[in-house]
């Protein structure tokens, strides 16, 4: 069985039309947690560090430039087959090509503007949820803080 947690992040173009809810409610309705999400606004350092992965691709600066132009929601999210079933819902990078029910299909408007990011392997995963989520702990059971 793979991994039950993944990394996910609604980018600024759908923050800023205000899909936010639409997505979680997407994201919650196909079956998944959400553990952790935070509102977070990108440097152009934290964007190159995050894509570094990216560096030596020719869309590598076009990249981290929109992923730092504005507000994100970056989510730790739970379900069995974490990533494979997110990168399920999320649909082909261009909505052109994304599956009906996907989120790019209903949000991307181009292949540069797609709406969500989503790990594309469990390792991948461990280590964005470490750079957005420092130092978090991942639930193993749910708690409650009094």
């Amino acid at each position: 069985m793979q991994g039950r947690y993944t990394f996910s992040m609604i980018k600024p173009d759908a923050v800023g039309a205000n899909h936010i809810g639409a997505i979680l409610a997407m994201i919650e309705k196909a079956g998944f947690t959400i553990d952790a999400i935070s509102m977070l606004q990108l440097t152009q350092t934290a964007a190159e560090h995050f894509y570094a992965v990216h560096a030596a691709r020719p869309f590598y600066k076009d990249l981290c430039s929109f992923i730092a132009s504005g507000p994100v929601a970056a989510m730790v999210l739970e379900k069995a087959d974490a990533v494979a079933d997110l990168r399920k819902l999320m649909g082909a990078t261009n909505p052109a090509e994304a599956a009906e029910g996907t989120i790019r299909k209903a949000f991307a408007t181009s292949i540069d503007y797609n709406a969500i990011h989503g790990s594309d392997s469990d390792e991948t995963a461990a280590s964005e949820i470490a750079f957005f989520f420092p130092g978090r702990e991942l639930l193993i059971q749910r708690r409650t803080i009094v």
